[in-house]
């Protein structure tokens, strides 16, 4: 496995995580009504998301093994 395979699936899974999170907030998760506070989080979860999509996408121009 190279630097960068094993760079790509880290930047996947936290792009899976939050997704994951943003989901949680959005919906109340943990019994707890976020209110305001928790759709802000949630939104800069989607934020954070989006912006390690992009790099994840910008990852498949470089070269190396399997590209």
């Amino acid at each position: 496995m190279t630097l960068l395979t094993a760079h790509r699936i880290l930047i996947g899974t936290a792009i899976v995580f939050f997704l994951f999170y943003a989901i949680w907030e959005f919906t109340g998760g943990g019994g707890t009504e976020g209110g305001t506070a928790g759709r802000a989080r949630g939104a800069v979860a989607l934020l954070a998301a989006a912006a390690l999509g992009i790099y994840f996408l910008s990852l498949r121009r470089r070269g190396g093994p399997g590209t």
